[in-house]
């Protein structure tokens, strides 16, 4: 007997379920804008270099990396996506991680959720946005049990980090303050930046309350230029606050294979952050470091070779958009990074009104099942906190291609979206 009960299938599976059917019935490719991760491979540079360190007999490179820092890695990759120099700040630490997914499950608890204080335990909570890719939330809530404050993102607030609605969240759910605000910028679906007055707002509510800070930084090599200051570009200067900043190569050199990441923050954070990781897993794959360590160390290279792939999704959104927008869709929010645009949910398509319960969803199965173009729905907020339907459009496909465009050109002739 499963232990586990499996209610609530995770939407991506469902996706894959819609996309099957699709192809069963048509025997056609689906035009697939739902995928969220690169449907490139790492530059050539790169991948000679993990077969470079791949051969090299060195035991460093095949045993386990716990927290070792081959070749430097983190603060090179701290230097290139957060734009600062570790060195140069005896109070900030950065570390090795085996991916920001595992990373941000292990938050709840480096901040102390399960440490013997019933009281503590018992009150402990975090302060997550929605709509997001809810790594955080399925941790902290369903698994760990910790108590959740949801902080909505609004489309009429373009998606940003809006701290009068954070204080609102908590006042609603009746307390003052959480262990821990944990963001995504720029975010997922919503691919929106962050600006140095959004950070020191939210740094010092987080300083008053003394909450603990983390920023999953994963489109933050995607940026487009002037959309998007870093929060260790800030927080570095803010001695008394505790805090994380978590990159990634997944994202930033079409690598989520490699399953490496780096970490930034405040010392005792992080080293706390150490501590629990060294009890869950033994680090990334040393041999796959020390490759990206030495890549990263010529600092010229790595960001033409970030700024190649940056720019081909940046080509991507300008001729996916326009088709979109021309089409009768409405935009959630502007897209400032990474390869997600994010759009309202009509109240009617194909001539047919749409059920007000679970309208996103209905939305994209039609869409799906009459054109083959496929998104992934999400639910976010209104202005005044109401539950807003959405749909999420990617660019991890080549919607450069001419036979895709005809296709998608038809496809979305059909729609007739109605707001």
């Amino acid at each position: 007997m499963r232990l586990i009960p499996p209610a609530g299938i995770n939407l991506f599976q469902l996706i894959y379920i819609l996309i099957r059917d699709y192809k069963q019935r048509t025997g056609l490719e689906p035009l697939n804008l739902s995928l969220g991760n690169p449907d490139g491979i790492p530059p050539a540079a790169i991948r000679a270099l993990k077969a470079k360190y791949a051969q090299d007999p060195g035991y460093d490179f095949h045993t386990y990396a716990e927290d070792k820092n081959l070749l430097r890695f983190a603060e090179a990759m701290v230097s290139l996506h957060g734009g600062i120099d570790v060195d140069k700040h005896p109070g900030l630490r950065a570390l090795p991680i085996a991916g920001i997914k595992t990373a941000s499950a292990l938050v709840p608890l480096v901040c102390g959720l399960h440490l013997p204080d019933k009281a503590r335990r018992d009150a402990f909570r975090v302060a997550s946005n929605l709509p997001a890719y809810d790594v955080i939330g399925t941790w902290s809530d369903s698994y760990l049990g910790a108590r959740r404050t949801v902080w909505p993102l609004a489309s009429s607030d373009n998606m940003r980090l809006n701290v009068s609605r954070l204080k609102t969240a908590l006042k609603k759910d009746g307390v003052g303050r959480a262990d821990l605000v944990f963001v995504i910028r720029p975010g997922n679906p919503a691919a929106v930046g962050a600006s140095t007055a959004d950070w020191k707002e939210l740094i010092s509510f987080c300083l008053e309350k003394k909450m603990r800070l983390v920023n999953d930084g994963a489109y933050a090599g995607l940026v487009a230029s002037g959309t998007h200051a870093t929060l260790a570009s800030v927080a570095k200067d803010f001695p008394e606050l505790e805090w994380l900043e978590l990159y990634s190569v997944s994202k930033s050199f079409n690598d989520p294979g490699a399953r490496l990441g780096a970490l930034v923050g405040s010392k005792d954070f992080v080293e706390d952050f150490a501590l629990v990781k060294g009890n869950t897993d033994s680090g990334p794959v040393p041999s796959v470091m020390a490759a990206y360590g030495e890549f990263l160390n010529n600092p010229t290279a790595a960001r033409q070779a970030l700024g190649e792939i940056r720019a081909l999704y940046e080509k991507r959104l300008a001729d996916l958009i326009p088709r979109l927008k021309a089409a009768g869709l409405k935009p959630a929010c502007a897209t400032e990074a990474g390869f997600f645009t994010l759009w309202k949910t009509p109240k009617e398509a194909f001539g047919k009104k749409l059920p007000k319960e679970n309208r996103h969803e209905a939305f994209n199965r039609a869409v799906i099942a009459e054109t083959g173009i496929v998104g992934v729905h999400f639910s976010g907020f209104d202005a005044t906190g109401k539950p807003e339907p959405l749909i999420r459009y990617a660019v991890c496909a080549d919607v450069l291609d001419k036979t895709f465009q005809e296709r998608l050109e038809a496809g979305l002739a059909k729609i007739k979206p109605v707001y």
